[in-house]
């Protein structure tokens, strides 16, 4: 019996499974079908892949797990603490360690101290000298503050707690701001719901129904306390207050929050501040994570040859790299943008796009004809069944997945949290992780997947079937070749089933997963400052006499500043400066259409300088927001 053949017995097998689900199961004969042609699709697929793999050399090597030492140094460079490691090689100062601390929450900080003093430990039993102690890292907490509530009481409103870890000893911080209580508006989105698509606790109507299912604001995205102390009940055994409020609501859709609300797109900030904020980020997921009583493993990367010419196996930097030779600033590799292009304008109601396989023989000739001249390739004359064929591989071939190989395994541990609304959570912290020009990919292949989606009454290709056909794409499969036993082929299934769940969450609330929550915007801020405030290393004294010094320039500006009015400098344009007076009501589009005319073309507004690097604001932003989180930040239009 041949392995597909195995294969499609145990999918049928499978789909006929009862559930083990205590909520009422959907009519028999839909699961029974759907999933089905799921798992064939799956399967389809993996053949496919297999045809276009014969013959050729294997390249990677066997994954092998990272012993403790690893594991910890990796978590903290990963953290932006690698001045803590021994022997690391990295230029960054401490100053930059220490700004990391300085600004974390008490259950971050006990994340961090954790894993420093597990590696202090293993050192000092492989008799290798730590570079420092934890607790010259961290002093011990005050009585009062070890038992401070993370959250403000009825009983006490006027005295809000501390939200940020205050014990290290080079930085001390204090924040007591109140939590922000601007209305949220939220707005539906576009893409229909998926009438296929499994998931933990099925409602009775929505997922066979025609009706639209109901929308919740995602307002977690404005809560100034990081996720990891909102789930702090999960760690006592209890139930948090989201998965109160979403029980039994996982196949709604979280509404985004509108745009006024000054919010932040991962695109939005400069390349300094996303460094940052992805120290924050995998401290924050690592807490996440472990008050969710989930545990994440790591395997050491696999190596594989790399190529420095054509388009297929090569890394995505050094496609950019030779496109921003001709295409400076460019983010997402030319050819991966002229390939969805392609696709979108010749396959979107084609019939089984993505799933159809084409000629195995005509992939391998276009392949080669890619890779010796795309750039002046003829594209009128391919299939828009090859042109998805291209695209997935182009995916799989790429020398470090898409995913990466350093979160993979990570990505397969969200699974685990068993709450949909915490696992958006988790996807949106590791999705910040992702390299640049990886995050930037995924978010462009993210969007063309909802295309596919959107015509499914044209192509047949619902949610669960485009998910289930990029999963063996996106993620590897750890068991190659035919000759596998049914228990092996069993835990591929459920590999392929996890992965596809993952694909359609980051499908579905892609517009979620791309957004900066408030908290780790204010802690990438706070870490700013406090390197500023580093590198200028004042004494006591000098800083005293510039205050004096300047004490009646600080207040003319003090004033001028609280009477709400920025200076916007614009130099592209004519009008190289303006003076405006913010109110509730001016918005960064307000400012751009200023300096508009017919021959200058549509630029953006910026905040530049001050706790921020430089971030781009959104058109609705409320610049009176900005300017009271950022006062001391210039305004600058451009691109």
């Amino acid at each position: 019996m041949s392995s597909w053949t195995e294969r499609r017995m145990l999918s049928s097998h499978s789909a006929t499974c009862p559930s083990t689900s205590s909520s009422p199961p959907p009519p028999s004969t839909v699961t029974s079908d759907s999933r089905r042609v799921a798992l064939e699709t799956y399967w389809r697929e993996v053949q496919s892949i297999e045809e276009e793999q014969e013959g050729e050399e294997e390249e990677e090597e066997e994954r092998k797990s990272m012993d403790e030492v690893e594991l910890d140094e990796a978590w903290l460079t990963e953290a932006g603490l690698s001045s803590l490691v021994v022997g690391s090689l990295s230029t960054e100062t401490p100053p930059v360690a220490e700004a990391v601390l300085s600004t974390l929450t008490r259950q971050q900080a006990a994340t961090v101290r954790k894993r420093l003093d597990n590696y202090n430990e293993t050192l000092r039993k492989r008799n290798r000298q730590p570079i420092r102690d934890v607790r010259d890292v961290f002093t011990e907490p005050d009585a009062d503050s070890a038992d401070h509530c993370p959250f403000p009481t009825q009983h006490h409103p006027e005295s809000p707690p501390r939200r940020y870890h205050t014990t290290t000893k080079t930085i001390r911080r204090n924040t007591n701001r109140g939590r922000s209580t601007i209305p949220l508006i939220g707005f539906e989105d576009q893409l229909p719901e998926d009438p296929s698509s499994p998931a933990p606790t099925p409602s009775p109507s929505s997922p066979y129904s025609s009706a639209v299912s109901p929308l919740r604001c995602a307002d977690w995205l404005l809560r100034d306390t990081p996720y990891s102390e909102g789930v702090a009940e999960h760690k006592r055994g209890g139930t948090c207050r989201d998965c109160v409020r979403f029980h039994g609501d996982e196949n709604s859709e979280f509404a985004p929050i509108s745009p006024s609300h000054d919010l932040t797109c991962t695109d939005d900030l400069s390349s300094r501040d996303l460094t940052r904020l992805s120290f924050i980020a995998h401290i924050e997921l690592s807490t996440f994570l472990l008050a969710l009583g989930i545990q994440t493993k790591r395997s050491r990367p696999l190596h594989r040859r790399t190529r420095d010419s054509g388009v297929f196996g090569v890394s995505l930097n050094s496609l950019l790299d030779n496109d921003r030779k001709r295409l400076p600033g460019v983010k997402i590799p030319i050819f991966f943008q002229k390939l969805l292009a392609v696709l979108e304008q010749s396959g979107l109601q084609t019939e089984g796009i993505l799933r159809v396989p084409g000629s195995a023989a005509k992939l391998k000739f276009l392949r080669r004809e890619l890779d010796r001249c795309w750039s002046i390739f003829d594209w009128t004359e391919v299939r828009p069944v090859d042109a998805a064929g291209l695209l997935k591989l182009f995916i799989r071939e790429l020398p470090t997945p898409l995913l990466t190989h350093t979160h993979l395994s990570t990505f397969c541990s969200v699974l685990g949290v068993s709450s949909e609304i915490h696992q958006v959570q988790a996807l949106q912290l590791l999705l910040l992780l992702l390299p640049e020009a990886h995050r930037n990919t995924l978010r462009a292949l993210l969007v063309f997947l909802r295309k596919v989606v959107s015509h499914q009454d044209h192509n047949r290709m619902s949610l669960w079937n485009v998910s289930m056909v990029m999963a063996p794409n996106l993620f590897a499969r750890r068991n190659r070749g035919n000759k596998h036993s049914i228990t092996k082929q069993r835990e591929e299934m459920e590999e392929a089933v996890g992965g596809a769940r993952l694909i359609g969450l980051m499908i579905r609330h892609q517009d979620l997963l791309w957004t900066v929550p408030k908290f780790l915007l204010a802690q990438v801020r706070q870490m700013n400052q406090a390197s500023n405030q580093r590198q200028f290393n004042l004494s006591r004294t000098t800083s005293r006499l510039l205050r004096r010094k300047n004490d009646k320039n600080d207040r003319n500006q003090v004033g001028e500043l609280c009477e709400g009015v920025i200076r916007v400098h614009a130099p592209m344009h004519t009008k190289v400066s303006m003076a405006i007076q913010l109110d509730e009501q001016t918005t960064a589009r307000d400012v751009t259409t200023r300096f508009e005319s017919k021959t200058s073309p549509s630029h953006h507004l910026y905040e530049v300088g001050g706790n921020i690097y430089e971030r781009r604001l959104q058109p609705d932003c409320c610049l009176l927001d900005v300017y009271r989180v950022n006062p001391r930040c210039d305004w600058l239009i451009k691109p």
